[in-house]
């Protein structure tokens, strides 16, 4: 029996947890196509889930993942500076929300460099719930998401 890609992807939507800050993931999915100018999903199969740009990194996987992960992509010195100051932080609903708000303003307040600039240019003001929620989605191996968080960078869970 075949199961469709969406079918898939919904299914995975109603088994993540809540906490995408009550986000929809369906919701999320349409969101996605700001990003996909810059972004695409691949998973680690190399099968695409949403075609896209090649500018930002692959975001299959983004929650659970340490910052600056992707190998062989070029990031920013912002970006960079997060890694090297949160060695063992990953992105999780909290840091993805903040950070797609503001990411120049999300480097800076976590880097440690008040200079810190994000190649990311695009400040998504609203929606940021459904488009971390569909982001969710698309990270099988997400840790289980903190109930609370102020968008800073999370250690992960031992």
């Amino acid at each position: 029996m075949k199961i469709s890609l969406p079918a898939t992807l919904a299914l995975l939507a109603l088994a993540t947890p809540t906490l995408a800050q009550d986000g929809d993931a369906a919701a999320g999915e349409k969101e996605f196509n700001k990003c996909k100018a810059c972004h695409m999903i691949q998973d680690d199969a190399g099968e695409s889930i949403v075609k896209g740009g090649r500018t930002g990194p692959n975001l299959y996987g983004i929650v659970g993942r340490k910052f600056a992960a992707v190998e062989d992509y070029k990031y920013g010195d912002g970006i960079l500076k997060l890694a090297e100051s949160n060695p063992d932080a990953v992105w999780d609903v909290h840091s993805l929300t903040a950070y797609i708000t503001d990411p120049t303003g999300y480097l800076d307040e976590y880097s440690g460099d008040e200079k810190a600039r994000s190649k990311m240019t695009f400040k998504m003001t609203k929606n940021q719930p459904d488009l971390v929620a569909y982001l969710l989605s698309v990270s099988p191996d997400a840790p289980e998401q903190p109930a609370e968080g102020d968008g800073s960078p999370q250690a992960p869970a031992e």
